[in-house]
């Protein structure tokens, strides 16, 4: 697949690591993007309540590294004013594309009219759109869900709509907001998109290998793929496409490189938040990271269980090394992995 362009900024390779609510945050996007792959990287959705009410947080999320470019800033919320304003500080801070986000499912978010409410409300999004689009003159661009009824999926109206109010790149999840995370997602809605609409498309849901995403492009033609959850699951996943589209063997990450990732990530944490925070999201990535791996499951509960810097450095290193002389891992003690402790989520920690 090509690269595709968002008015005049090219998106190479046009791959996207999609927005995901306390996950895709400075370290996070650190971490990715030193592994290559990565055409556009976008920020956790952010609440304009926040932003537009200078809570510091929400400006803190608005925070990238010149190396990230291009970079997208989506914001989420329901009244159009508020949207504007954001929308706005969005491209003040630099942000070179601002995104709207039409696709959260969480009850918070839908209440007050955000995230995937809005596609059941069109005349105020058609509002907030237009508002926005009078605001900034950087790139407006949308993602949206399925719908918001599992028996009435809009995606294509809503493109439509989108695109007449200046969106000039449409992503699509295919799952309605009932369906939240659950099943599977429509990409033949993705195609139905791509074939009414001029401006560029990019799908979004269940592509967490090289196989899944060139599978997609094939049966969509869309412009390019997103992708979430695969990506905490291994951080390579966007080289490794990369390095297909190029017709270069799939880079393989050694034992080592896999044990060097998660300690970088909890150094790029440490320096960037309080150290309980920083663990807490350690833990996160290593639930995602280490599935699949050997002793994976004991590691997850001794990993859930440590309750200091020193403390997850010294379980890192124990796993790795047990699983490197190849004898089987048993952890510290503690519960049965049987009875593993739940991998945290994101915002509900998947893709919004």
């Amino acid at each position: 697949m090509k690269p595709f362009k968002i008015r005049d900024i090219e998106i190479s390779p046009p791959l996207v690591l999609s927005p995901m609510a306390g996950v895709t945050d400075v370290p996070f996007r650190a971490l990715l993007k030193r592994r290559g792959g990565i055409g556009l990287t976008v920020s956790e959705f952010i609440s304009v309540e926040g932003l537009t009410r200078n809570n510091p947080k929400s400006k803190r999320q608005m925070r990238f590294h010149e190396y990230e470019r291009p970079f997208a800033v989506q914001i989420f919320g329901g009244q159009p004013g508020r949207m504007a304003m954001a929308a706005e500080m969005a491209e003040d801070v630099g942000a070179d594309i601002l995104d709207v986000n039409c696709g959260c499912p969480a009850p918070k978010v839908v209440k007050h009219g955000g995230g995937s409410g809005l596609l059941r409300d069109l005349p105020r999004l058609e509002t907030i759109l237009k508002e926005i689009k009078k605001a900034i003159s950087i790139p407006l661009t949308v993602k949206i869900r399925a719908g918001f009824y599992d028996s009435h999926r809009n995606a294509v109206e809503v493109a439509r709509l989108a695109e007449a109010c200046g969106a000039e790149h449409i992503a699509l999840h295919g799952r309605t907001k009932e369906q939240a995370y659950k099943g599977l997602a429509d990409w033949d809605l993705v195609r139905q998109v791509k074939e009414v609409v001029s401006v560029p498309v990019s799908g979004s849901g269940d592509v967490v290998n090289i196989e899944g995403a060139f599978k997609r492009w094939r049966e969509t033609n869309c412009d390019g793929i997103l992708i979430g959850r695969g990506a905490m699951a291994n951080p390579w996943i966007f080289r490794q496409i990369e390095d297909t589209l190029e017709g270069r063997e799939p880079f393989q990450p050694t034992l080592e490189e896999k044990r060097e990732v998660l300690v970088e990530y909890f150094d790029l944490l440490r320096a960037d938040m309080p150290e309980f925070a920083a663990i807490g999201r350690m833990k996160q990535l290593a639930g995602q990271f280490t599935k699949g791996l050997h002793g994976g499951a004991r590691f997850r509960q001794v990993i859930y269980h440590s309750h200091s810097v020193t403390e997850v450095l010294d379980r890192i290193g124990e796993y790795f090394e047990t699983v490197a002389a190849g004898r089987p891992y048993l952890g510290e003690g503690g519960p049965d992995p049987e009875e593993e402790a739940p991998v945290l989520d994101s915002c509900e920690a998947a893709a919004i």
